[in-house]
């Protein structure tokens, strides 16, 4: 595996190579993002990221906050996520309390995270079709998507942003009609989901632009840490839900989704098959939430007990895992974020040596990268 330095860059300028920056803003960047680009002609030779133009500080600002106030910013690293983002300090701070949460909390927090997972992913297929020239795409993924939205924003009053999940249990109780219109929605979106397959899973022009195209191997997707559907699309099972089941997970029968190609196509076609698995948890659990609180008594002042404390979560985009050292105070001593985008990130310049720049656009839409996640 070839190391990837600036001054190859350098190198490459002085050899008469063309560099090439994409972003910082760039529409192919998907938020504040620069790709370094070394071309030989139209091939590609290095592509080197460059993050960090919207760092924030999140993990130091938790340092100074009290675990409650945490779960707001959780939100802003991969919005998209927010929900399991929400539950993975959630489930950290319960577990070193030795709360349990009623039932009720779990099947709740696990039908929220699969519409989030779904939600996530129907703005990554519209994306990533506008990025590959069909503009329809973003139309059909968003018009699905506000579906979704709606659910969200009637049952806790945030359609991006949510803090709805958080130590003990949840903010508030379900909404009355939220089982309702839940189930009205798997029932719309069955019907509307294969129209995503005709509409650019079976484009010939599509399947030429993502098959062999970024192929990354099962021994690279583990060295670099690829998780999520990045990883599963190289035969990578790294799925946190089956391999350390949370919530109501060994409670549901579903699908890890693997393929092997380990190309752009392949980590597609494990996005498009996990929507009708999410749909598939959320229909065994939407009957069945059990009776009870929608949250367990905490006390006014968190504090947990002196030592190491880890948690991990399979968000949209990978696995999530959150580290926190207590000193016995109301504030973390330290706090660490181990974001799957960050991870998935810095395969790039592996997955494109040697295509052309305009399959840039292709490789890094199928890596589904949320950058304040990458910054924190």
């Amino acid at each position: 595996m070839q190391e990837v330095e600036f001054s190859d860059i350098l190198t490459a300028q002085e050899d008469g190579d063309y560099i090439v920056n994409i972003g910082p803003q760039h529409p192919s960047t998907h938020g504040v993002m620069r790709f370094v680009v070394s071309l030989k002609g139209e091939m590609l030779d290095y592509v080197v990221p460059h993050c960090g133009y919207i760092h924030r500080g999140i993990e130091k600002m938790c340092e100074r906050m009290t675990y409650p106030q945490i779960i707001h910013l959780t939100d802003r690293m991969d919005y998209l996520s927010a929900h399991m983002n929400n539950e993975a300090v959630s489930i950290l701070v319960e577990k070193a309390l030795g709360v349990e949460v009623p039932e009720r909390v779990k099947y709740i927090r696990t039908i929220l995270s699969e519409l989030q997972r779904i939600a996530s992913h129907q703005l990554w297929w519209a994306a990533f079709g506008m990025d590959m020239g069909g503009l329809t795409c973003f139309f059909y993924g968003l018009r699905d998507r506000e579906k979704i939205l709606d659910i969200f924003e009637e049952s806790f009053g945030s359609r991006l942003l949510h803090s709805f999940i958080c130590p003990g249990g949840l903010m508030g109780d379900i909404h009355p009609n939220f089982q309702k219109r839940t189930k009205e929605f798997i029932t719309y979106f069955r019907k509307k989901l294969p129209e995503y397959d005709q509409l650019l899973t079976g484009n010939i022009i599509f399947e030429q632009r993502t098959k062999g195209m970024g192929i990354m191997s099962k021994e690279d997707a583990i060295s670099f840490g690829a998780t999520g559907p990045t990883g599963r699309g190289s035969n990578f099972a790294c799925d946190i839900r089956k391999k350390f089941p949370y919530s109501a997970y060994d409670k549901v029968d579903f699908k890890e989704i693997l393929y092997t190609e380990g190309d752009s196509w392949a980590r597609y076609k494990v996005r498009v098959d996990e929507m009708w698995e999410s749909m598939k948890i959320i229909e065994q659990l939407i009957d069945n939430i059990p009776e009870g609180d929608y949250s367990t008594k905490m006390k006014p002042i968190i504090k947990l007990p002196e030592g190491e404390y880890s948690q991990r979560v399979e968000t949209a985009k990978g696995d999530l895992g959150v580290f926190v050292v207590s000193k016995g105070e109301k504030y973390p001593y330290r706090m660490h974020f181990r974001t799957p985008n960050f991870s998935n990130l810095f395969v790039i310049s592996q997955l494109c040596k040697g295509n052309k720049i305009a399959d840039l656009i292709a490789i890094s839409g199928s890596l589904d990268l949320v950058i304040p996640d990458i910054d924190r």
